[in-house]
């Protein structure tokens, strides 16, 4: 059952949202050097890029050259494609900071090294920050009319909107457009490849590179991804969902994808993963007869962590998993619980305060932590039995935490009830 050819794994994935005519035929008769863009809003890209850069990995591993462009010259602008509002504007130092980090990120997923077809980092800002107001006036304005831009969607609902569009944002297309025309110059680039909000600015690419250079090129433009709340794919209560590991980290990046909806699990098994027809449709079955076990969503969770963040983070997450989930803490490192409970409330406390004879006394730790108000409502949590170290029940005989109790001598979870947690770290 496996695919044949690029494009019909790429249909079969569901990836192909619309393509300029022709470029199936292209796909299959040659090999193409094709590119997308990452603007570096951040300095670090997050699971909503993912889509176009699976589309370069998987255009690489089919034989063809890939070029993630870096948008060190339009990042200082904003793309207004899907936004309702104007960008506010970086800085040449943020830009330059954001693109070191989206650089670093790229090399996860695509090979440079290659001795056939290496991908290729190239970064706009190279030809657009050294263009000047008259060249980029005569070069490239002069090939567009205002009613062509005007006849896109994106300006179209920016200008039916309270604060319209600035000049600025709306010459972004063409900016777009000449990003494809210089890549087509260097490298014989053919191919854009982006989400279905771009297909606008691809195509006055490809027009550009037809008027200038009287060559074909095309286009093919992803699905927009959204959540089941109808939020950008990405988008969480806490925030986006980050590659880069101080930001989102890999325990809560492996449980994004675990938590992955049943209707959305199997698509995105195809989008995000390198996995075989025959492999997703097997686990298809088994979420169909087994929707409990969540293979399909442990398969996901697993294969696109061990690409962002290697295989021995996948390792951690799972533990870190077993534990927030009613596992033991036995088993689990002083990082396992930081990283599970990182959102816990947390206290400091003296190594010498729990390596002493006598400890810590339980009931004034609890309230020095904020677990319970007072002492003698701890002391009343005791005698229930609802207060624990650890794993570790209290009973009313206990009334000291030491240093045995601490994992790896650095941590110690108080815990009331089943729930409400407060993290005591030791200060060596």
């Amino acid at each position: 059952m496996d695919v044949r050819t690029l494009f019909d794994d790429l249909q079969w994935r569901g990836i192909v949202y619309d393509s300029t005519q022709g470029t199936r035929e292209l796909l299959a008769r040659e090999k193409v050097t094709a590119y997308s863009g990452f603007d570096p809003t951040a300095d670090s890209l997050h699971v909503g890029h993912l889509l176009p850069i699976m589309v370069l990995a998987r255009l690489q591993r089919f034989g063809h050259s890939p070029i993630a462009l870096i948008g060190g010259g339009t990042g200082l602008i904003g793309d207004p494609s899907g936004k309702t509002a104007e960008r506010t504007l970086l800085t040449l130092e943020q830009v330059e900071t954001n693109v070191r980090g989206v650089q670093s990120q790229l090399s996860r997923f695509l090979d440079f090294d290659s001795a056939t077809n290496p991908a290729r980092l190239a970064n706009n800002a190279e030809w657009l920050t050294t263009m000047s107001a008259m060249e980029f006036l005569r070069d490239v304005g002069k090939y567009f009319t205002v009613n062509y831009l005007l006849a896109k969607e994106s300006v179209k609902r920016r200008i039916e909107s309270e604060d319209g569009i600035s000049y600025t944002e709306f010459s972004y297309s063409l900016l777009q457009a000449y990003d494809f025309l210089m890549l087509h110059n260097r490298f014989n680039c053919r191919l854009q490849v982006g989400g279905s909000d771009q297909w606008g600015n691809i195509v006055a690419g490809t027009d550009l590179v037809r008027k200038l250079r009287g060559a074909q090129t095309h286009g093919l433009v992803t699905p927009l991804l959204c959540s089941p709340s109808g939020e950008k794919f990405g988008k969480t209560e806490s925030g986006a969902v980050w590659l880069d590991p101080d930001r989102t980290t890999p325990f809560r990046f492996y449980q994004f994808w675990f938590n992955t909806e049943d209707r959305d699990v199997i698509p995105y098994l195809k989008f995000f993963t390198f996995r075989s027809q025959d492999e997703i449709v097997e686990l298809e079955a088994e979420m169909k007869a087994h929707p409990e076990r969540r293979e399909a969503q442990r398969a996901l969770a697993r294969d696109v962590t061990e690409m962002v963040h290697g295989p021995e983070q996948v390792g951690r997450a799972e533990r870190a998993a077993g534990v927030l989930f009613g596992g033991s803490l036995a088993a689990a490192s002083a990082e396992d619980i930081l990283m599970v409970f990182e959102d816990a409330p947390s206290i400091e406390v003296n190594a010498e305060e729990v390596t002493s004879v006598r400890g810590l006394n339980a009931a004034d730790l609890a309230v020095r932590s904020g677990l319970v108000p007072s002492k003698s409502e701890a002391g009343r949590l005791i005698k229930q039995g609802g207060l624990y170290v650890n794993d570790r029940r209290l009973s009313p005989e206990e009334s000291s935490v030491t240093q045995r109790d601490a994992i790896d001598g650095r941590v110690i979870v108080l815990r009331k009830g089943q729930r409400e947690r407060r993290i005591v770290r030791i200060r060596l």
